[in-house]
């Protein structure tokens, strides 16, 4: 099964703000443990909504919208696309994960839809 798992942004995030050299090497050797175990198949962090647009639909309009959005525990600093066996694997999996804040931090885990589930 695949699964989309979302790292939600915080207020550093949102303002840019790197993590620092430490955290980058976990989240780096975290990554490439997931690439060695075929879990991996996708991951990317994501700008900040500063950098980010969105459109609002309503009958045949549209609006667009710039960032920055308004922080909340809705936004998503970064993704990863996994191919596990189950969501008790992913689980597991997102446990090991160094947190992203100095905080607290939530990462969401939300199985992908695929052909057979659209039949």
């Amino acid at each position: 099964m695949k699964v989309m798992v979302l790292i939600k942004a915080d207020k550093e995030s949102e303002a840019g703000i790197m993590p620092d050299s430490t955290l980058l090497f976990k989240m780096s050797r975290y990554n490439e443990e997931l690439v060695e175990a075929g879990i991996m198949v996708e991951g990317k962090g994501l700008q900040p909504t500063s950098q980010g647009k969105r459109v609002i639909f309503s009958g045949e309009k549209n609006v667009i919208i710039d960032g920055p959005f308004p922080y909340s525990n809705e936004l998503i600093a970064g993704f990863w696309i996994w191919n596990v066996r189950s969501m008790n694997e992913a689980v597991e999996w997102v446990k090991r994960f160094p947190n992203p804040a100095n905080g607290e931090s939530e990462i969401e885990i939300r199985q992908l839809f695929e052909t057979k589930d659209l039949r």
